[in-house]
């Protein structure tokens, strides 16, 4: 891919919030965005897309409702969610809502591991789901981040409902 370095960081380096999130707004919603690497979004985009992404990172749009993935203000390039090639879990109609995008575990296999299987916590949740287990988070996560606060949001719902 024109030069350009694949490299992976593994899940446990990238569980901190990026600095830069919540400080560039959607041009479509105005709603604060969370940034992502460049890598990220060249394995999220099409392939006859590829073209458009240029050098630079993203943002993602993380309003539910916004039909708008990926963008860049400084550039003026912005991706919709019909471009990914993956389901966004927090988009409506996402379907599958993956939870993890590298073990391919979705929100009910989550909820089900705590509602059925009883588990209540991580370590329980993930031994029964798989989830975690192979971590590529840059690249198959649209975030490009962990998603471990994902899964424990969901946990935390599941246990209180």
């Amino acid at each position: 891919m024109n030069g350009i370095n694949l490299n992976v960081i593994p899940c446990e380096t990238n569980l901190k919030t990026d600095i830069k999130d919540n400080v560039n707004p959607c041009p479509v919603c105005n709603v604060s965005g969370s940034f992502v690497k460049n890598i990220t979004v060249r394995h999220m985009i099409y392939d006859d897309l590829l073209e458009n992404i240029g050098n630079f990172d993203y943002y993602l749009c993380m309003n539910e409702d916004c039909k708008i993935s990926y963008y860049n203000n400084d550039f003026r390039v912005k991706f919709e969610k019909s471009d990914v090639k993956v389901p966004i879990w927090f988009k409506k109609g996402a379907n599958s809502k993956y939870a993890c995008y590298c073990s391919k575990v979705t929100e009910e296999q989550v909820i089900n591991a705590v509602i059925n299987d009883k588990a209540t916590n991580m370590k329980e949740v993930l031994e029964i789901t798989g989830a975690m287990t192979n971590p590529n988070c840059q690249i198959n996560n649209p975030s490009g981040k962990c998603c471990h606060h994902t899964i424990q949001g969901i946990i935390d719902r599941a246990l209180i409902d």
